[in-house]
């Protein structure tokens, strides 16, 4: 054989090595969650099912090499999560960041596009997040939908019209307004108040009086975090003993067992945790046995978040394709269904998920469904 040979054998031997290696590297996503502040409490439950997804993941050797996930902490707040978005895609380099809140979801995804950085929200429900260009994804559905499914059930089956609205000043708040107000009178139910109150607030005895002087059958609260679990107290010890009624916000430990928020109503997305489907059924029973309680649909929302990464590389990397995140939404767009917890799951040309929604009690420091919404 000659030298040439030889040389030529070796150069063929050392690319297909780097080839080989250059697929089986370990693959780093972001997550830009409330990490401290007052909503912290919201990054604890993301992350708790971001980390479970990367478990299994990892157990399952889906990808080739080990994913892991970078996070950053926005502190729920828009600048803080742009400086944050900005560490993750241009000096780590990520190509596809778990986001949350609405606010900083709208102002991270001007980056996200610029990049073509995959976005992908399961937390914030602000309807203009459908609206935010191909590289921001929503694994929840949107306020519009919580709202749509809440209001016959109060308005038909619970004979309740009079709604008042305490809503935050910001995008969701302002959102939550907006379909409220189009969408009682079409019941046959009446908005007679809408109080709109600073983020940073957290006192609330003259919204409290405002809202008794007004005489609703129902409060609508469109807050999260710190501050609505001050706004459910303060309202009870100052009288008002009304129908309390939220979205999907209320899903966390400092409502559930908040004693004045016993019998408040909150809308999520239907997640049967009975179903013996393999991946709900899994996800449900690790993390059980991780954390000795239920999941709510905010961990199941970013386990899927994570999930469907770890499905979309694992094509990729099939296909010999880098993980890019112009090559994960191409993926995504050709795979189009997706075995995620609650079952198969699709998008919509906007990048929003469609789900059946239901309405939920909070009662003994936990949740009960009253109402499942399909449609």
């Amino acid at each position: 054989m000659t030298v040439k040979r030889v040389f030529s054998i070796g150069l063929l031997s050392l690319a297909s090595m780097a080839t080989a290696t250059a697929f089986a590297a370990d693959l780093t996503i972001g997550a830009v969650f409330p990490m401290s502040g007052p909503n912290a409490s919201y990054g604890d439950i993301f992350g708790g099912g971001s980390n479970l997804a990367v478990e299994h993941i990892n157990a399952d050797n889906l990808i080739n090499g080990k994913l892991s996930i970078q996070y950053e902490d926005s502190q729920a707040l828009p600048q803080q999560g742009v400086i944050a978005m900005n560490k993750l895609v241009n000096v780590s380099k990520v190509p596809y960041v778990l986001s949350a809140f609405t606010g900083v979801s709208k102002a991270i995804s001007t980056t996200a596009t610029r990049t073509k950085t995959v976005a992908i929200n399961g937390g914030g429900v602000g309807p203009d997040l459908a609206d935010l260009g191909p590289y921001f994804w929503n694994v929840i559905p949107l306020v519009n939908d919580e709202v749509r499914a809440v209001l016959p059930y109060l308005i038909n089956e619970r004979n309740l019209k009079r709604f008042v609205l305490v809503y935050v000043d910001d995008p969701l708040g302002e959102s939550v307004n907006k379909e409220l107000a189009a969408g009682v009178p079409k019941l046959g139910g009446e908005l007679v108040e809408a109080l709109s109150v600073p983020v940073t607030s957290q006192q609330f005895s003259g919204i409290a009086a405002r809202v008794r002087a007004a005489k609703p059958d129902v409060v609508y609260i469109a807050s999260y975090g710190a501050q609505q679990a001050q706004m459910v107290k303060q309202f009870r010890d100052n009288g008002v003993k009304q129908q309390i009624v939220s979205y999907s916000a209320f899903a966390i430990p400092e409502m559930l067992t908040l004693q004045e928020a016993e019998g408040a109503l909150f809308t999520t997305q239907s997640v049967d945790w009975q179903s013996n489907d393999p991946v709900t059924k899994r996800f449900v029973d690790d993390y059980k046995a991780k954390h000795n309680k239920m999941p709510t649909a905010y961990v199941a929302n970013y386990y899927n978040a994570v999930r469907l990464f770890g499905l979309l590389a694992h094509e990729l990397e099939a296909k010999k394709i880098p993980v890019t995140g112009e090559a994960l939404l191409n993926q995504r767009l050709e795979t189009k269904v997706f075995d995620l917890v609650g079952g198969k799951i699709s998008f919509t040309d906007k990048g929003t998920v469609v789900s059946p929604m239901q309405v939920n009690e909070i009662t003994n420091g936990g949740t009960k469904a009253v109402k499942v919404v399909s449609e």
